[in-house]
């Protein structure tokens, strides 16, 4: 993990959005997220400054779509391309995220701008850990949904707890071989925890 440029004073940058995704985070790895604020050099104050000045951006009247928010945020987008999902075409949007250099912060809108899935996922090119073979290697951060997925087919995707959050169902290995039944929960995507 590595420091982000914070944006000018009194503006909204890729810094505090990466504090946005972290507060979410929070509420399930809480270690990993204090390591993540020491590595940004910023206190627990700002995150929730960050939070507070997302959450108000987000519910404004006057606010832009969500599309034209993450842009005026974060920048224009390192890539712009289609992606499908079932029958659906999707235009993929996809931003740098310091924090987590081997990932992508990617926006997934449909014909018209409606955005459909906002969630951070492995870079292109970028090998990643290998994937879990047993339930005991499967570490908070080191995942994404997709990875996940593909280690212990077939996961069925579930309705999360909050709108950042995923869930997917699974039956996995344990180091003795035994299989049994799990639950991963994801927040903006990326691996939290097991829960029951």
């Amino acid at each position: 993990m590595t420091p982000a440029s914070d944006a000018p004073p009194g503006s909204f940058g890729p810094l505090d959005f990466q504090l946005v995704l972290l507060r979410r985070m929070a509420d399930h790895q809480p270690g990993l997220v204090e390591e993540a604020l020491r590595t940004l050099e910023v206190d627990r104050g700002r995150i929730r400054e960050a939070n507070k000045r997302w959450q108000a951006m987000v519910r404004s009247p006057r606010g832009r779509g969500t599309g034209p928010r993450y842009r005026s945020v974060l920048g224009p987008p390192e890539a712009v391309g289609e992606r499908r999902v079932g029958a659906l075409t999707f235009q993929a949007s996809t931003w740098r995220v310091p924090l987590w250099p081997d990932l992508r912060f990617e926006v997934l809108a449909a014909p018209g701008g409606a955005v459909w899935n906002e969630w951070l996922v492995r870079a292109p090119g970028a090998a990643g850990p290998a994937l879990p073979r047993t339930i005991e290697e499967l570490r908070p951060w080191a995942y994404t949904v997709d990875e996940v997925a593909r280690a212990f087919p077939p996961a069925r995707p579930m309705e999360g707890t909050a709108p950042t959050r995923w869930q997917l169902a699974f039956t996995a290995p344990d180091a003795g071989g035994e299989r049994r039944p799990y639950v991963a929960e994801f927040t903006w995507g990326l691996f939290q925890r097991l829960i029951p």
